[in-house]
């Protein structure tokens, strides 16, 4: 357990805090993001932040960095005023922050990447290559990844672009690390790598605030937690003085006793069916079906094939063999246009890049597929988009003004804006891509309760997860995909971690 090694650090008030925040304030149009939020970190120490979505962690970590201005509060580094005016100033003070949403330039290299605006140069200024790639192996053979730096990143999977993420913001010196939901990415053997480096870092005297909604990593790597509820401080306490329990009443303010609330219900017509799909090597002969009522997860390893499924089934990759069958009728589906006129609807892994426009507000995104329904005769009557929306916002309370910008929201709200705008438009069919990948407790089970409603309702979902309570937990069926392949398939009833994770490492057929 990393906390032990940093025995008599947090909380100790022996020492001068690397950092504290002081009553820290900032205001949005139409939302009060945080009011007189208090923060303190001590060198050596893992220090956790918990919330809900919305709750104000991100917003106070932009702070810290520079990338926002805070209304109020004070900020002190080593006991002395520091006055965080830009991102410029939190790198001079050593404040190094890997957000939940990666900042990577595609088609850049992997090295390019790392050091990009800090690459080394000769005397005559030019980049000094040679030494850009060897610093490049050392800090990736550091955190134990084998990549070429001359890799462009987009080539990358999405688990090694957040370990190019995590070496770029060490790439110099830091002395405040924030890692904001570095894991929800990566297998178990990567979080393992990168838990080992936290512990070599705290031995170095870093501090570190650590932002997760994954309750089991909390006790394995922190020493103190703060929770934070709507933008206010609730509490700071020694994880070792804390339950489960109670931090999710801190965080919600109610009982969360049923994590897993699923609602099962007798299936009826066939919605969906797919016979020898086939995608070049990623999607091989699959074939399963879908009925009005059920939801069939979909398990499997990062690279089995998952994400690429969806994807064809959203019409945004073509098939190259096989046939797709809606409602007993077969289709064509070349553009994400044509599954959305077949009501099928994609919740995407990665929200900010493919789900949502970051710079419209939240009820032009959730009107956004619906334009031909909008307009039909190319016209947009005023306060459509609203209309369409504004039921949809507060069903799934999303927290914020309708007239907000989606890229504003916190992770989680952004996650409901996806959401919502399938809801909008009654799709029946929808495919939700780990659909709670980076949302807290409280709001998983808000997401589960909605696809209760939506399976009550006629309506058919495939969750692709890679939380094996989640899959079994909310799941009807389970099929496990393995290179390609629908290795397995179980009744949920039937199924367990282990023979899922016996399936999805292909020893099962």
């Amino acid at each position: 357990m990393i906390s032990a090694r940093c025995s008599g650090i947090a909380g100790s008030g022996a020492a001068v805090p690397v950092l504290e925040m002081r009553g820290i304030r900032k205001q949005f149009p139409g939302v009060v993001a945080l009011d007189e939020v208090d923060l303190s970190l001590q060198a050596g120490e893992v220090h956790v932040l918990l919330g809900e979505n919305g709750a104000g962690k991100s917003t106070l970590m932009k702070i810290l960095s520079g990338a926002y201005r805070k209304d109020a509060g004070t900020i002190l580094m080593n006991g002395a005023s520091a006055d965080i005016q830009g991102p410029g100033d939190a790198l001079a003070r050593g404040i190094r922050v890997i957000y939940q949403e990666l900042n990577l330039v595609p088609h850049l290299s992997v090295a390019e990447n790392i050091f990009l605006g800090a690459a080394p140069t000769t005397w005559g200024g030019l980049i000094d290559w040679r030494q850009l790639h060897d610093r490049t192996v050392s800090l990736l053979a550091d955190l134990g990844m084998d990549i070429a730096p001359t890799t462009p990143v987009h080539r990358l999977s999405l688990a090694q672009r957040q370990m190019v993420e995590i070496a770029k913001a060490l790439a110099t010196q830091a002395s405040v690390l924030v890692m904001d939901e570095p894991t929800s990415a990566l297998t178990s053997r990567e979080v393992d790598q990168l838990f080992a480096l936290v512990a070599r870092l705290i031995a170095r005297g870093v501090a570190i605030v650590y932002i997760t909604h994954r309750l089991d990593e909390v006790y394995r790597i922190g020493d103190r937690v703060t929770v934070l509820r709507d933008g206010r401080h609730v509490a700071t306490s020694l994880l070792s003085e804390v339950t489960v329990a109670e931090l999710v009443r801190q965080m919600a303010n109610r009982e969360v006793g049923e994590h897993l609330p699923k609602v099962r219900v007798t299936p009826g017509a066939e919605l969906l069916r797919v016979e020898g799909l086939g995608r070049g090597d990623v999607l091989t002969d699959v074939s399963f079906s879908l009925r009005a009522g059920e939801v069939v997860g979909i398990g499997g390893l990062l690279g089995a094939g998952r994400t690429e499924l969806a994807r064809v089934l959203a019409g945004a990759d073509r098939a190259d063999t096989g046939q797709i069958f809606v409602a007993g009728q077969p289709v064509c589906l070349r553009t994400p246009a044509d599954a959305i006129a077949h009501r099928i609807g994609l919740l995407p892994e990665d929200r900010k890049a493919q789900g949502l426009v970051g710079g419209f507000t939240i009820e032009r995104n959730i009107a956004l597929p619906h334009g031909r329904q909008l307009a039909p005769y190319g016209y947009l009557p005023a306060r459509c988009e609203a209309t369409m929306a504004e039921p949809h916002v507060r069903e799934l309370r999303i927290k914020g003004a309708s007239t907000q910008p989606a890229r504003l929201l916190s992770g989680g709200n952004q996650q409901k804006v996806v959401l919502g705008k399938w809801v909008a438009g009654n799709a029946r069919i929808f495919i939700f891509d780990e659909p709670t990948r980076g949302v807290d407790v409280g709001a998983k089970v808000e997401i589960y309760n909605l696809m209760n409603r939506l399976t009550a309702a006629g309506a058919g979902i495939i969750m692709i997860s890679s939380e094996l309570p989640e899959l079994l937990g909310m799941s009807d069926r389970i099929l496990v995909m393995h290179r390609g392949r629908v290795q397995a398939e179980f009744q949920s009833a039937d199924a367990t971690q282990e023979s899922v994770l016996t399936a999805a490492l292909g020893l099962a057929s």
